[in-house]
């Protein structure tokens, strides 16, 4: 029944953001609008994690199984597919390494910056040496 209940919670979340897809008139997907649905009720504490965990879970480990009919209809449609494979795959070759460098770069910075504040604190004499607040 605790399966039941959790694959409820998240189906009416995701039923949620569809309707809001619905109303609202900007161009993102409904799945979107419940992903960002279940961060804020995590978040707040409106709905704890326990409540969706096993079932999230579940949902998790059978994933890859959801992209079987996805590669079905490709191997489908090869023909069409087969004319798009090589800028299909410059793009993603090229997409995947700016993605990469950016959420480098953007890691660095917030490293770099958490340093850096660490740094200030020791010289205020609010951290100690391991970075621990002193009092």
């Amino acid at each position: 029944m605790k399966y039941i209940r959790q694959f409820a919670v998240i189906l009416g979340i995701s039923f949620l953001g569809e309707i809001l897809h619905y109303l609202i008139p900007f161009p993102i997907p409904g799945s979107v609008y419940g992903l960002i649905l279940m961060f804020l009720l995590l978040v707040r504490g409106i709905l704890k994690i326990e409540d969706v965990r096993e079932t999230g879970q579940f949902l998790i480990e059978i994933m890859p199984l959801m992209f079987i009919p996805a590669a079905a209809g490709l191997a489908a449609s090869w023909g069409q597919v087969k004319t798009m494979l090589v800028p299909a795959c410059v793009i993603t070759v090229i997409s995947t390494v700016v993605v990469m460098a950016t959420a480098g770069k953007v890691t660095e910075a917030c490293i770099r910056r958490q340093e850096e504040g660490v740094i200030r604190q020791k010289e205020e004499g609010v951290v100690n040496q391991y970075g621990k607040s002193d009092s």
